[in-house]
């Protein structure tokens, strides 16, 4: 016959090895800024990036972006997303001239401080990630 001391312990150190690697809010450090929390998103834009993608646009010309989006990142650094219909097979000339692009206008226009860098994701039409570039020194 067993002993309850033994019943009690033994599932007691499985449930103690199965819970060791767990930690609160999915296993992620809060504020720990050697890996920033990054976008997910789905095909459509927030209202408020569609917005400033309007101004964009009208500024620019450039029809291809359908949404901009510029939060706080790690240590302040601006985090842009941008929703563009421009496709993966246009290459990385396409996106050195929309980076350039949207980062002049959000300097120039919107007063977005990007001396200290900035992290930049483009999402496709589809809601995909299309690119991730972390432009911080």
């Amino acid at each position: 016959m067993r002993s309850p001391f033994r019943r009690a312990v033994v599932p007691s150190a499985a449930a103690v090895l199965l819970l060791g690697g767990c930690a609160l809010g999915g296993g992620t450090p809060e504020d720990d800024p050697a890996e920033p929390v990054r976008p997910t998103t789905t095909a459509g834009a927030p209202d408020s990036a569609v917005r400033l993608a309007d101004r964009y646009r009208e500024a620019t010309g450039d029809e291809g972006v359908h949404g901009i989006q510029r939060t706080d990142g790690p240590a302040g650094v601006p985090l842009l997303t941008v929703w563009s219909h421009h496709t993966v097979s246009n290459g990385t000339e396409t996106f050195e001239r929309l980076k350039n692009s949207v980062t002049e206008y959000l300097a120039r226009e919107e007063g977005v401080d990007l001396s200290e860098g900035y992290l930049l994701d483009v999402f496709k039409p589809d809601g995909d990630l299309k690119h991730r570039f972390d432009a911080r020194p």
